[in-house]
């Protein structure tokens, strides 16, 4: 029944995958090219995001308290935890403190991502926002790998400042099985994907690439 979860769960990533190439922070890290001030801004950004995703994992749990859903949901609001302190870390190895992150001004172009979560957290089905985040999730795991080799390469960042990334590269075995047990919980013995789970799956991964190219934004 797990494998059987797993790869339904594969399927789903494979179907909802983003566009290869299409993110121009990752290609500008990879390629030691985007200034440095810019990796100070995605520490600015996190900071919201974390927390509000947290929340949104939160709600989701409560609105959807049975397993396995409510296991998956309350399993994504205790990463956020970890992370956080990771993310400062990281803000640290920058010269940023926390107070830095508390002041800085969010771009609408960052936060859409983690405003439409919590739009899917108020009004999406079971189906609909566990797939979408299901999918999303492995192209946000391979952004953060390929951001953490670029910081390690090209701008002198250890293995403990990019700790927040690496966290994010691979996920946890214990949130994939659940994940895999919530896609086949959510399609069962159905042969192909909603309508409206492509709809959703393709705003946040949308979303998500708009996250990454707005800190990309005017460099050449």
């Amino acid at each position: 029944m797990a494998n059987d979860g797993l790869d339904l769960l594969e399927m789903v990533r494979r179907e909802l995958a983003p566009t290869e190439g299409a993110n121009r922070f990752v290609q500008l890290v990879s390629e030691g090219r985007l200034p440095s001030e810019r990796l100070a801004a995605v520490a600015g950004e996190e900071y919201w995001i974390g927390e509000s995703d947290r929340r949104s994992f939160l709600h989701l749990a409560a609105r959807f308290p049975e397993p396995p859903a409510v296991d998956f949901f309350l399993g994504l609001a205790a990463v956020e935890i970890p992370a956080r302190s990771q993310l400062l870390r990281y803000a640290a190895a920058l010269g940023l403190g926390e107070q830095d992150l508390q002041a800085y001004e969010q771009k609408p172009g960052c936060q859409a991502y983690a405003s439409y979560v919590a739009w899917l957290a108020l009004n999406g089905s079971l189906t609909d926002v566990s797939l979408a985040l299901v999918a999303n999730f492995a192209a946000w795991g391979s952004y953060c790998g390929a951001v953490a080799q670029g910081l390690r390469r090209h701008y002198g960042l250890k293995d403990e400042d990019v700790e927040f990334f690496d966290f994010f590269a691979e996920p946890a075995p214990e949130i994939e099985q659940l994940a895999g047990a919530v896609a086949l919980h959510s399609l069962g013995t159905a042969s192909a994907l909603p309508d409206s789970t492509r709809r959703h799956a393709r705003l946040v991964q949308a979303y998500e690439l708009m996250f990454w190219n707005t800190l990309a934004e005017g460099v050449g």
